[in-house]
């Protein structure tokens, strides 16, 4: 495995607001390149710029845990950074993946968050986190930490398939249920999962059961992307020797859009039958409040509860404004309950001022809690 040792010139990547999924402000990517080798991967695509074959040619961002202290020390900083969890974990990389066993730079980067007090959330398709699990367990002691395994189902044979060089999806669960055990808040990203391979209502059902089973709080899930370009070439390679008579229903569903989804009325389906099977399982389908709220500021609170509350709707096939709401929240300069008239908030109407205003009193709403709960 080719390896090359650079210099980035900076590391961290921020955001313009928290981000509702992984409930971030900013994340980095130690590496590029992965060995993972997920045949699905977006990293493959063109517009990321990953030099060489992804999955053979890894790049170390060798001065990356030099860069983080820089970054991350207050004394230098004309304005701290922003509130919610660093993400570890990448769209060309994972943080875990077998390099960083030689060269240890994520364990790095968390030392230098521990010490400097940074929340961080984790997200790998790797049992070498458990490694850190002495850091991990300092970082939640002292801010918070959160632990997320990706998985596209739980079927390790199809698995082996996929994802040949990422640890086995029975070996990721176990392992989130090592840090459950040890009070380390965590769940699953179920993401992609994959067209005619992993979406049956059996396989999306075992998955569900081996989820909950494994003690996950929350499961966040997403269809697959298939760009055109070197990602979708991989894939179809793959997917050709595993089942070449798909490549037909592929070609129904992914119309060469340019972001990479497939058509709506697939993804439609793909949500009501994990909607359908989640009445039997009741995993959140949202990271919980009650696993962030401590950390975000009061606009934060409130943007990332409307965005999650808007997914949910729209999850369902309901219409929602909420997510309009969110984002203008999210800009403002001042603290939301410093706002006399709140309808002045674009996106804001009598409803959405109503959730608000509860919102600021309470620290949730009623509304958000019905809709995170599984009925």
């Amino acid at each position: 495995m080719p390896v090359a040792e650079i210099s980035a010139k900076s590391i961290l990547r921020k955001q313009k607001r928290v981000d509702s999924w992984f409930i971030s402000f900013c994340g980095m990517n130690l590496y590029r390149g992965c060995t993972h080798n997920c045949a699905y991967c977006d990293g493959r695509h063109e517009k990321y710029n990953v030099n060489g074959v992804f999955e053979r040619d890894i790049e170390v961002k060798i001065n990356a845990p030099e860069l983080l202290k820089k970054e991350l020390d207050p004394s230098r900083k004309s304005a701290p950074l922003g509130k919610g969890f660093v993400l570890l974990g990448g769209g060309v990389n994972d943080s875990y993946q077998p390099v960083e066993k030689k060269y240890e730079i994520t364990r790095q980067a968390l030392k230098i968050l521990a010490e400097y007090g940074y929340p961080v959330h984790i997200l790998t398709k790797s049992v070498l986190i458990k490694r850190d699990f002495d850091l991990i367990q300092k970082i939640n002691k002292k801010t918070k930490a959160l632990v997320s395994f990706s998985i596209s189902s739980t079927d390790d044979n199809i698995s082996k398939v996929f994802e040949p060089g990422a640890s086995l999806p029975s070996e990721r669960l176990e392992t989130l249920s090592y840090f459950r055990r040890n009070g380390i808040n965590g769940g699953i990203f179920y993401m992609p999962v994959i067209p005619f391979v992993t979406d049956t209502p059996k396989i999306m059902d075992k998955t569900l059961s081996d989820i909950k089973s494994a003690g996950a709080q929350y499961i966040v899930s997403s269809g697959m992307t298939l760009k055109s370009g070197k990602q979708k070439e991989h894939f179809f390679k793959i997917l050709s020797n595993y089942n070449s008579s798909l490549i037909p229903s592929y070609n129904n569903v992914y119309k060469e859009n340019i972001y990479g989804s497939a058509t709506s009325g697939y993804y439609n389906s793909l949500n009501k039958t994990l909607l359908s099977l989640n009445k039997i399982h009741k995993i959140p389908l949202r990271i919980p409040l009650s696993l962030f709220s401590d950390i975000l500021n009061e606009n934060d609170r409130i943007s990332v509860i409307l965005d999650q509350l808007d997914y949910l709707l729209k999850l369902k096939g309901q219409s929602s404004l909420y997510g309009f709401a969110s984002y203008s929240i999210s800009q403002l300069k001042h603290p939301v309950s410093e706002i006399a008239d709140l309808r002045q908030i674009k996106g804001v109407g009598p409803v959405t001022e109503k959730l608000i205003r509860e919102i600021i009193i309470t620290g949730t709403c009623n509304y958000y809690e019905k809709e995170m709960a599984i009925k």
